[in-house]
């Protein structure tokens, strides 16, 4: 590791392990494009720092598509490649950032939102499906996180959203549920919503707002959206 991407890494690192984080994002964002690479490296971490990294990256990304617009997209499409199969790249905390960078600019999200969102449609041919169940745990979490910042983009995904929650993967019907509770309700998710409410899967999973670390089951998150609670809102 070179010594001045060692030491940017340990500059970071020391600014978004403090509890008052948040208050040093201007200050990460003036790195510009030399803290993108360090910051990329923060998202193998657990699911807070992780987080922490990617609303650094999408504030240092917003702030470089001022002065540098193609600087950006380059990021963006940095990250879409490394979880594409071909980069040979799992894409740990990749959907994170991606959402952080979309909720943080209007013109990224409208420029790279379908491809977001296309993240959790398979379409059974070549698409942007991530089949990786683990991944695809991220990518259903990022976009609750997304729309919820975002909510004019709400009812694009809602139908993808509502098809989560019969995923394979019973984390991901989770992740699916809470993000729907980041959308207006609808009477149209409620039997599909019941029969997760309802259900006993002994499966978690981990919600994080950067600050806290919250476990929950799929059935109650399916109960929380339900009852129109954020079990990242109050506990």
């Amino acid at each position: 590791m070179a010594p001045r991407f060692r030491s940017q890494k340990n500059t970071l690192r020391t600014l978004l392990d403090a509890p008052d984080w948040r208050s040093s994002l201007d200050t990460v964002a003036e790195g510009g494009i030399s803290y993108v690479g360090p910051l990329m490296s923060f998202l193998l971490y657990e699911p807070m720092p992780r987080l922490r990294a990617a609303v650094a990256l999408g504030r240092v990304t917003a702030r470089l598509f001022e002065t540098a617009p193609e600087t950006a997209r380059d990021v963006v499409r940095r990250l879409n490649w490394r979880m594409s199969e071909e980069s040979g790249n799992i894409g740990w905390g990749v959907p994170e950032a991606v959402g952080e960078i979309l909720s943080q600019h209007p013109k990224l999200a409208r420029e790279y939102y379908k491809i977001f969102f296309s993240t959790i449609l398979d379409l059974g041919f070549d698409d942007n499906y991530v089949d990786n169940n683990v991944l695809r745990r991220s990518c259903f979490f990022a976009i609750g996180r997304f729309v919820r910042a975002c909510p004019q983009y709400g009812e694009e995904v809602r139908a993808l959203l509502r098809r989560g929650l019969d995923d394979e993967d019973l984390p991901c019907r989770g992740y699916a549920a809470w993000a729907l509770g980041m959308l207006s309700p609808s009477l149209n998710d409620a039997p599909a919503l019941r029969r997760l409410a309802d259900s006993v899967t002994g499966a978690v999973c981990e919600l994080t707002d950067g600050d806290r670390l919250v476990v929950r089951s799929p059935e109650e998150l399916a109960r929380d959206t339900m009852q129109r609670r954020n079990c990242l809102d109050s506990d």
